[in-house]
């Protein structure tokens, strides 16, 4: 495995390395969970910037939050390659955004890196510059890395291709993947993002790769009014459903719960997200 992208863990459990061993592939492995998030709070805190002239979105904020659980939570941040265990070297989050908005509109992969000094400030202006840059003109878009490697090798007949991707395929396998192809790759990240809130649909479950060195995908579903027990008196609340996939080889049940929760936790003090990413939260008992 490239230095460039993890490196590797040392006395790993034998319980976890045998779960690599006898589960090889990420698709004997998927770890399902959903789970409803209230953001009333986080979206009063996103209205007060809005009113100051500061367009910070949903996404720039959750992406944010997601950044801070997993600096809190590293393991989560882990992925498999030939059956041994890896720790990513950043945190980093990629999703697809349109060049257009309508259903021809051609599609680029996005990487969004979350420095550990990077708050919700800096990484909306990260996730802006990078989506604006896209759309500013989504007839000469500038592809780079994975975008451009994409629609070379897509030119190329049945006969050469096939065997080329199978090549590239092998050299992921063996975690050697030349940077051309890495590079904005949203199968080289942390975790892979897909929101769905977009498009006024509910999250789903999307299956994980076995292509990459991400151990995960989430699903953001559309944000609603829903009546639920507040301090055991009925309120009509923000809520949104996430939907996540994860590899189990990697990180087990009851810390992906644990590192769940925490979300929550940032959502209910949103004042958080002007934190630097990697400072410590302590959560009240």
């Amino acid at each position: 495995m490239k230095k460039k992208f993890g490196t590797r863990v040392k006395n790993v459990p034998g319980m976890m390395q045998l779960n690599c061993d006898i589960r090889t592939k990420r698709q004997e492995a998927y770890l399902f969970a959903n789970q409803k998030y209230d953001v009333t709070e986080l979206l009063k805190y996103l209205d007060k910037y809005k009113k100051k002239g500061e367009h910070i979105t949903f996404f720039h904020a959750f992406v944010s939050a997601l950044g801070k659980v997993f600096y809190n939570r590293p393991v989560l941040n882990r992925f498999v390659k030939n059956r041994r265990i890896y720790q990513h070297n950043d945190v980093s989050f990629a999703f697809v955004a349109k060049v257009g908005f309508d259903d021809k509109a051609e599609e680029m992969m996005i990487q969004c890196k979350v420095d550990p000094k990077d708050n919700v400030h800096t990484i909306s202006e990260k996730i802006s510059k990078k989506v604006n840059k896209v759309r500013e003109d989504a007839n000469n878009v500038d592809k780079k890395g994975a975008n451009s490697a994409m629609d070379i090798l897509a030119k190329l007949p049945n006969i050469i291709r096939i065997p080329v991707v199978g090549f590239f395929k092998w050299m992921d396998k063996i975690g050697y993947l030349p940077d051309f192809l890495a590079d904005d790759n949203i199968y080289y990240s942390s975790l892979i993002l897909s929101n769905l809130g977009t498009f006024k649909f509910g999250a789903i479950h999307h299956n994980i790769h076995e292509f990459g060195i991400s151990s995960g995908l989430a699903t953001i579903g559309e944000i609603r009014d829903e009546e639920i027990l507040v301090d055991g008196k009925k309120q009509i609340r923000k809520v949104f459903e996430l939907g996540v996939n994860f590899d189990e080889r990697s990180n087990d049940g009851f810390y992906l719960i644990k590192s769940l929760q925490m979300l929550q936790y940032i959502f209910d003090h949103p004042e958080m997200l002007e934190d630097d990413a990697d400072a410590k939260i302590e959560i009240d008992k």
